[in-house]
């Protein structure tokens, strides 16, 4: 890959000392932290707030009525509405970084004839929240709904607290694989040009990209929280597992490897992903399990990657 016109290039993609062979316990644990932090940890301090703040008593869950349903949709549309603001506002109306970091130094176009509504901006706002936010909506509904009226069994701290804390790093993991199998489903030919290639208009992606997608993606990304029909579990890993999907795609579109923050800076592990949305073939996971690598996919930002994905495209 090019270094960005703006002169800064940057650092190649790699994947945890996690899930390899041979295991390296001591890397892994080193590693961990940034794993955890600032994004993890921000989500599952989000979800926590949500439970015990946001979110009505099982008694009032147990029965589905429009009241509570209504109210989970207007407290998801505020976090994501906030969230994703606060970053566009922060990065492409004040750039109070300019380009420093970014991996396209080209900021969006202005209008844009393919675009819903006019222009990338208007069009990623529109899917994530008449789409993305109500789908999330739905599904979260469902699963307390299910746990709350005793249909799927339901999980307490008292019970084994070992494995409560446990499963949010299971739901990490399974949101990995469950984002890779999905994602490669939907760039089969047919799928991709009737649903993904919404998403994929994103190619100089910005953080309201991170959502915006058909209705058919929404429902197929949002099903991760079907995890909890089948794995016993409390409602706040299934609010965790609803912010991790909605709110984890704004790091991973934000546009920029790092953010500047006062002294210091950020990193968004942002850039594999970015270069999914540059080379459409290449990077369908989140970089936590190497199944690019595995399956053939993998593609670091070097000159020598470009080169195999060449050979793949005319050999195809």
């Amino acid at each position: 890959m090019a270094a960005p016109a703006n002169g800064w290039e940057p650092a190649r993609v790699s994947y945890p000392p996690v899930f390899q062979w041979p295991p390296r316990p001591l890397e892994a644990l080193r590693w961990l932290p940034s794993y955890l932090y600032p994004w993890n940890a921000a989500f599952l301090a989000i979800a926590l707030v949500l439970w015990l703040l946001a979110t009505p008593s099982a008694e009032t869950l147990s029965s589905l009525r429009p009241g509570w349903v209504l109210f989970i949709l207007a407290r998801n549309l505020a976090v994501a509405g906030l969230l994703y603001s606060l970053a566009h506002w922060a990065l492409y109306r004040r750039r109070i970084q300019d380009d420093r970091f970014k991996f396209n130094p080209r900021w969006p176009r202005g209008w844009q004839s393919n675009r819903t509504l006019g222009n990338q901006h208007r069009e990623t706002v529109l899917w994530t929240l008449v789409s993305g936010v109500p789908i999330w909506t739905a599904w979260e509904v469902a699963t307390l709904w299910l746990m709350a009226s005793g249909r799927i069994p339901s999980l307490s701290w008292a019970d084994n607290p070992v494995w409560f804390v446990t499963l949010f790093v299971v739901i990490l993991v399974f949101r990995e694989a469950h984002f890779y199998l999905t994602h490669r489903l939907i760039h089969w030919r047919p799928l991709y040009r009737a649903v993904h290639s919404l998403h994929h208009r994103n190619v100089n992606p910005g953080p309201w990209s991170g959502l915006s997608m058909h209705p058919v993606e929404h429902l197929l990304y949002f099903s991760a929280l079907a995890l909890h029909w089948v794995v016993v579990s409390h409602p706040v890993h299934v609010i965790f597992t609803g912010v991790h999907l909605a709110l984890a795609p704004i790091p991973g579109h934000l546009g920029f490897e790092r953010l500047v923050v006062g002294p210091i800076t950020v990193g968004t592990n942002g850039y594999a992903h970015y270069l999914h949305h540059k080379l459409f073939e290449v990077n369908y996971a989140d970089g936590l399990l190497p199944l690019d690598r595995w399956f053939g996919t993998f593609h670091d930002g070097s000159p020598e990657a470009d080169e195999r994905l060449t050979a793949r495209r005319r050999a195809r």
